[in-house]
């Protein structure tokens, strides 16, 4: 491994994960309802969900994914399943009579919905496989592979660290929270978005 390839690989990372997506919805949502550390809480475990799919790429296990049809159908399934729930709680959602709706969110759900956003989306173990074919070879030592999937986790969580720190911002977010149910169905609204999208792909 040497350092032009390793900084190739944190370009094409840190791209990858500042796209606009389910995942970004996702930890924006958990950050708004339920406050900086829910956001921290969800950006690390997307960090490691994005790091299994790293690491089974380099085991080849995400091999098995790509190549299995009906696995890769299930999982697409099973994510667009899970962000129409989301979206459909989010869509629920009802003000008190202060107009601010209680926080939803659990540090185990916060947990959940970033692992699990990641892991449903089969996508990202395509994602990885076109990248590491490009620099690791069968002589690439596992050291060398293990930087290359520890870094793909590093950048990951650390940009949805930071959006959930620039979203938390106490200058604004007592006001965003002051709308909670509002922002709760819009969120919900993208989420059943996104969800009838990668329903579309998996039909087309």
């Amino acid at each position: 491994m040497n350092l032009a390839t390793w900084l190739a690989v944190v370009s094409i990372c840190a791209l990858g994960a500042m796209s606009p997506g389910p995942s970004l919805a996702v930890v924006l949502r958990q950050t708004l309802s339920g406050g900086r550390a829910q956001g921290a809480v969800t950006a690390l475990a997307h960090g490691l969900g994005v790091g299994f799919y790293a690491l089974a790429c380099i085991s080849g296990l995400a091999l098995v994914v790509t190549t299995t049809p009906t696995l890769f159908t299930a999982l697409q399934w099973a994510g667009a399943g899970y962000l129409a729930w989301l979206g459909w709680k989010g869509l629920r959602a009802r003000p008190a009579r202060d107009g601010v709706i209680p926080p939803a969110t659990t540090t185990a759900s916060a947990a959940r919905d970033g692992f699990m956003i990641v892991f449903l989306n089969p996508k990202i173990a395509v994602f990885f496989i076109a990248l590491f074919s490009q620099v690791i070879g069968e002589h690439t030592a596992l050291a060398a592979r293990l930087v290359y999937a520890a870094t793909a986790m590093v950048i990951d969580a650390g940009w949805y660290l930071l959006v959930a720190w620039l979203f938390s911002s106490p200058a604004w977010l007592p006001r965003l929270q002051g709308h909670a149910a509002w922002v709760e169905r819009a969120f919900g609204v993208v989420l059943l978005a996104l969800a009838a999208r990668l329903v579309w792909q998996s039909l087309a």
